[in-house]
């Protein structure tokens, strides 16, 4: 197995709810299909899915999935767009964890959950500088 996330499934109660914040956000669509939603990550791909089809296809009960105790993180160049996604999140009806604040080993970071708990982590790690093509295509709207 090679050293790599190909795909980040989300189980969702709605849908078009939890879609529609992520679009909030400045993410588009990509072409979908079978009752997935999906964004393109560059190179990686989150996908939106119906938690009860999540759970059948797994096969176990819904209650099952829960919320582990899991984040996503989303790295940026400057502290500054630390500010920024997390004033988008609130814009489009997220809720923050943790306000952005600068963290022990030297970087500054907040934390953020989407419409339906699921937690993200938006983070400036200077000692850790993102590749060109890391942020090539970064959101429009700040």
């Amino acid at each position: 197995m090679e050293q790599r996330v190909s795909l980040i499934t989300l189980g969702v109660r709605d849908m078009e709810a939890v879609a529609a914040f992520y679009e909030a956000l400045g993410w588009k669509r990509v072409e979908t299909q079978d009752g997935v939603i999906a964004f393109d990550l560059i190179g990686q791909t989150l996908g939106l899915y119906p938690l009860d089809k999540l759970a059948e296809d797994i096969g176990v009960d819904v209650a099952q999935l829960g919320h582990g105790g899991m984040t996503l993180g989303h790295n940026v160049p400057s502290r500054d767009d630390v500010d920024a996604v997390m004033q988008r999140v609130e814009q489009a009806g997220g809720t923050v964890l943790k306000p952005p604040q600068e963290v022990f080993w030297g970087g500054y970071h907040g934390y953020f959950s989407d419409p339906e708990g699921h937690i993200w982590e938006v983070a400036h790690n200077p000692f850790s500088p993102l590749r060109n093509e890391d942020h090539a295509f970064r959101w429009t709207g700040y």
